[in-house]
């Protein structure tokens, strides 16, 4: 017990002076601990802004050589430690040509193999753009279709991009795959836990001018969604103008731009747009071998 106190008193000390950002040595001899820190917190008001830290320790000790730290925290601290991988697919009605951007954290390169292919998909990167932000490397193309010189709007090649960038991204970042839903197909190592179907998705249908409607889908990501949805929109007749496909982690975030008989939606369509893809999107997958 008195040893557990004098750890105790010690590893007090060490957190106060580790928030000083002072160094410790006032824990014993015979123990090594490590402190990890995590998360700073920003509020804004319309006062300003207003910078409040909020840090978690997690404490990992070794006895006699034994690691104290749990399977379950290492796991933990492994996975936090790999950066959410983003892959954006960005129709912008002032631009010629279609945007995509890709981020992984710090550990992006040139992304040399990722234009070649994205060329051999018949499309023509007219330019490129590297930008950093809080240490996230956001790389930046411009592409367009080859034959036409424009921006690219048929949902089934702009489904071919994004699976052709995450297939880049895993085979050169293989670590990414646990935090990709294409990690289970393509990569290494699946995503050891999935999102809930039902807690994840959610879907809006607004106008977005009186000739089109703008239509948001958010749903755990999986191979083929976006040609998935875009059948369902026409198999009752509603026309997919273009798509702009937002890949965040496990999660899909995609925006459809949608008329029926060369009008925005009306709210009983709306209504039927919205149940048929919550159906679908929310039923469990069956073997069709089964029936």
């Amino acid at each position: 017990m008195a040893i557990a106190n004098a750890f105790c008193t010690s590893l007090r000390s060490a957190i106060s002076d580790a928030d000083s950002g002072v160094y410790s040595p006032s824990l014993p001899q015979f123990t090594a601990a490590k402190l990890h820190s995590s998360a700073v917190f920003h509020t804004f008001s319309n006062a300003g802004v207003a910078v409040s830290s909020r840090r978690r320790y997690t404490v990992s000790c070794t006895l006699d050589g034994v690691d104290s730290l749990s399977p379950a925290l290492k796991d933990e601290q492994e996975s936090v430690s790999i950066p959410l991988p983003i892959v954006q697919i960005i129709q912008d009605p002032e631009c010629d040509a279609t945007t995509v951007e890709i981020s992984f954290g710090d550990r992006l390169g040139l992304l040399i193999d990722t234009m070649k292919a994205l060329k051999d998909l018949g499309l023509d990167v007219v330019k490129g753009i590297v930008t950093t932000q809080d240490s996230v490397k956001k790389t930046k193309f411009l592409i367009t279709r080859l034959d036409t010189g424009r921006k690219v709007e048929d949902p089934d090649l702009l489904e071919n991009i994004r699976l052709t960038i995450i297939q880049n991204l895993i085979k050169y970042h293989p670590e990414s795959s646990e935090r990709l839903a294409m990690g289970e197909a393509f990569g290494i190592k699946a995503p050891e836990k999935k999102p809930d179907v039902d807690i994840a998705t959610h879907i809006h249908v607004k106008d977005d001018g009186p000739k089109r409607s703008m239509l948001y889908v958010e749903t755990a990501d999986r191979s083929g969604l976006l040609m998935e949805v875009v059948k369902i929109m026409a198999d009752i007749n509603i026309h997919v103008e273009s798509a702009e496909i937002d890949t965040e982690g496990l999660i899909a975030k995609d925006k459809f731009y949608v008329s029926y008989g060369g009008a925005a939606l009306t709210r009983s369509m709306s209504q039927v747009l919205v149940n048929c893809l919550r159906y679908y999107l929310r039923r469990p997958e069956t073997d069709e071998e089964s029936y």
